[in-house]
């Protein structure tokens, strides 16, 4: 039994539905807090700048053990213990063993078992850990990171319905340019929308803590985003772990054009996507550079006033003509 999250719904039918019934469909899709699909959205940031979750979900898909072979979700303690593992590389993005160790009060003999699994089962992929800055001596640590079939088994069954709805839109504005500007209309209405969502969070917040507000923002509403400082950029990057339409966004990147547009409104500058999960990157990664302090405007210098000149004697108060 392969890792999945239970039964995918069937393809609709051929026929057009309605234009109501797809952006109902698009709602439940594009906005998965509404609907209950998508990361918990108990959240809070640590000391360290990452955003946590809650309890780990019951409804974490399966993880099959090394060789393919799967295991009854209820039924298995060691299943259980490996989905809360890939459940963690996704909500928190590449990890080390120690770091899910301590995450998830495991020992690291214990993570590497499971990590062995998945990776055995191609959820989850070792990889070089980046080092910003000078690197020490030694070898550098490996962190785990989510495949595209470990995300696609937690909740992306609904992406190909986004995907299908979209090119309906784009179909039905007659494909060209002027089905990519259709596409791009709805991509802002939904991202407007966001930001309305968004906008309580980052309401009173000073201009320098903006990009954690967001980032607070983002994972209340399933995105599971951190914040991370780059001193050498002068800047902050907010990082998302995780992006519900990824594979709609892959296909149509307006969804990722107008989610930039919305983060620059909020944060009140202008902002750079750096990578995103759409394009085959582990996060989708947005640059916020840094607000500059503001300083007082400097005094300048008094004018001189101009010389006082006074006419001749003899033609003081007459018409020289």
């Amino acid at each position: 039994m392969g890792w999945s999250v239970g039964t995918r719904r069937a393809r609709p039918a051929r026929e057009v539905p309605g234009g109501r019934e797809v952006r109902l469909a698009l709602r439940d899709v594009l906005h998965p807090a509404r609907s209950g699909r998508g990361l918990p959205r108990e959240k809070e940031l640590s000391n360290n700048g990452v955003v946590k979750n809650g309890p780990e979900r019951d409804d974490t898909p399966a993880a099959p053990a090394v060789g393919g072979s799967g295991v009854p979700q209820a039924a298995d303690e060691q299943s259980g213990t490996r989905r809360r593992v890939a459940r963690s590389i996704l909500d928190h993005g590449p990890s080390t063993a120690a770091e899910l160790a301590d995450r998830l009060g495991l020992t690291q003999a214990a993570v590497r078992r499971h990590l062995d699994a998945l990776v055995g089962g191609g959820l989850v992929e070792p990889r070089e850990k980046r080092v910003y800055g000078s690197r020490g001596r030694g070898r550098p640590a490996k962190v785990f990171a989510i495949t595209d079939s470990g995300r696609d088994a937690f909740d992306q069954a609904y992406d190909e319905l986004a995907v299908e709805a979209l090119r309906w839109i784009e179909r039905l504005a007659g494909g060209g340019d002027r089905g990519a500007a259709a596409v791009m209309d709805f991509a802002r209405d939904k991202a407007a929308a966001q930001a309305e969502a968004y906008r309580p969070f980052l309401d009173g917040v000073p201009p320098e803590d903006r990009a954690r507000a967001l980032a607070e923002a983002l994972s209340h509403h399933g995105y599971a985003a951190t914040v991370r400082r780059v001193d050498a950029s002068a800047g902050e990057q907010v990082c998302q772990h995780h992006c519900p339409v990824a594979h709609a966004a892959a296909r149509f990147p307006q969804l990722c054009e107008a989610e930039t547009e919305v983060f620059s409104r909020l944060l009140g500058s202008h902002v750079q996507r750096l990578a995103t999960i759409a394009h085959g990157d582990g996060v989708c990664t947005t640059f916020v550079p840094e607000v500059p302090l503001e300083t007082p405007p400097e005094k300048a210098p008094p004018e001189k006033a101009p010389p006082k000149t006074t006419a001749p004697p003899r033609t003081a108060g007459r018409n020289p003509a």
